[in-house]
């Protein structure tokens, strides 16, 4: 969990970053920015590898806070969906991995370290919304479960793979958003389908 203290100062340098490049993820970057207070930032930081490391925690915090922000129990699972590819969008730049691709050469323990958990975050909330839509009539109950997770999980890793989407020509939010509603119309059920149709009129993403 990433200090309250820390918070902030890690998010400046998160914007730094997706602004300037990763060259900014660097202790010796910061001493340039006057609106970075060091002393707070070595009070919890004290290497490169380290700042990298805070930097992916927050962002997954901040993915996680979606989850956290919202009471889903009891709710439609095609909404829950929607939801969540939303708030991404909403909260783009906090929780896009734009950046962190850019890190696997440099930092690349850390990187796949992140990338991990991540991944398994995401695959456990797939399996609850797949369990969920089915049981709600939204998905086809012919579904295996585990083998949807794990295609979704797959989709996932290639949107993030540079060599397959270059970040120059297709944006993480493009990608994202095309993933979500090819999602959605291989498992949802005639009427899930209708209803999905029905809640993209009002959901502005």
């Amino acid at each position: 969990m990433i200090q309250e203290e820390l918070r902030p100062i890690l998010e400046q340098i998160r914007l730094k970053a997706l602004e300037h490049g990763i060259k900014n993820l660097s202790l010796e970057r910061m001493n340039s920015y006057e609106d970075i207070p060091l002393n707070v930032l070595k009070k919890y930081v004290s290497s490169n590898e380290e700042l990298v490391e805070k930097t992916l925690e927050l962002e997954r915090e901040k993915f996680m806070e979606i989850f956290i922000e919202f009471d889903f129990e009891g709710m439609n699972a095609i909404d829950i969906l929607m939801i969540v590819s939303k708030e991404v969008s909403k909260k783009f730049t906090e929780v896009s991995p734009s950046i962190t691709h850019q890190l696997n050469e440099l930092f690349p323990e850390i990187y796949h370290a992140h990338f991990e958990k991540r991944i398994l975050f995401i695959s456990d909330k797939i399996r609850i919304n797949l369990t969920k839509g089915i049981s709600q009539g939204m998905y086809r109950n012919d579904l295996s479960i585990e083998l949807i997770a794990r295609l979704y999980i797959s989709r996932l890793i290639d949107i993030h793979n540079p060599d397959f989407f270059p970040p120059e020509e297709f944006s993480f939010k493009t990608l994202f958003d095309q993933m979500f509603e090819s999602f959605v119309r291989s498992v949802a059920t005639p009427e899930g389908l209708e209803y999905f149709e029905k809640q993209k009129k009002s959901f502005l993403f």
